[in-house]
């Protein structure tokens, strides 16, 4: 189990990541208050998790899978939440960071 912990504390990492880029839109340029405050300390969560998980894992693995996580989860929120384009290509090239991903954890 304690080897997986650092790809646990990073995939935390990766969905406080999505939190504090989704809470940036809610921020409004940090002129409100509370979601900036929110958005301010998942920043801080997750860069936190993402150096504990940075003492067992390789820099060059773990920030790519630090941002991947990031990224798609960011992606699909915006498609959620804010009605970004679905379309097909875009949502095959989300698929290819889910494989880097998953491909990452694979040969690590």
């Amino acid at each position: 189990m304690a080897q997986h912990l650092p790809w646990l504390y990073l995939a935390i990492a990766g969905l406080f990541e999505v939190g504090w880029a989704i809470g940036l839109k809610y921020t409004e340029g940090f002129t409100r208050l509370v979601p900036s405050v929110l958005t301010v300390a998942a920043m801080i969560v997750s860069l936190a998790l993402l150096g504990i998980a940075l003492k067992s894992l390789p820099v060059g693995t773990a920030y790519a899978v630090w941002t991947g996580v990031g990224a798609v989860g960011t992606a699909i929120l915006g498609i959620v939440l804010f009605a970004d384009p679905a379309t097909l290509p875009r949502l095959a090239c989300i698929g290819l960071i889910v494989v880097g991903i998953v491909g990452l954890k694979v040969v690590s």
